[in-house]
């Protein structure tokens, strides 16, 4: 990356195809310098002085987590769960593609 921080166009399009979104270029060139300036305010972070500050594992302390029982119930059949699907095979929903394909 530059001095600026900027995210190289090459970067962008990886990212976005890993993504599966399709970006014009005008795109690219805008998220390049977007992403820029988010890094270049994060790494501002740095300059912070925290010798004295002493790390927190969750931001309110004390906090707990309230589980209930696990009681095991009568579930529905695999019959009762299919009947008003609008597609099914072999005794399960048949959903949409939403992969493209290569």
């Amino acid at each position: 990356m530059t001095k600026k921080e900027d995210f190289s166009k090459e970067t962008i399009e990886y990212v976005s195809k890993l993504a599966l979104i399709d970006l014009t270029e005008e795109e690219k060139e805008i998220f390049s310098k977007q992403l820029g300036n988010i890094l270049s305010y994060f790494k501002k972070l740095n300059d912070l002085d925290t010798t004295n500050v002493k790390p927190t594992t969750h931001a309110i302390d004390g906090l707990k987590n309230v589980f209930r029982e696990d009681i095991p119930w009568k579930s529905l059949t695999n019959e009762e769960a299919l009947k008003n699907a609008s597609h099914e095979k072999d005794g399960f929903f048949k959903a949409p593609r939403i992969l493209k394909q290569k």
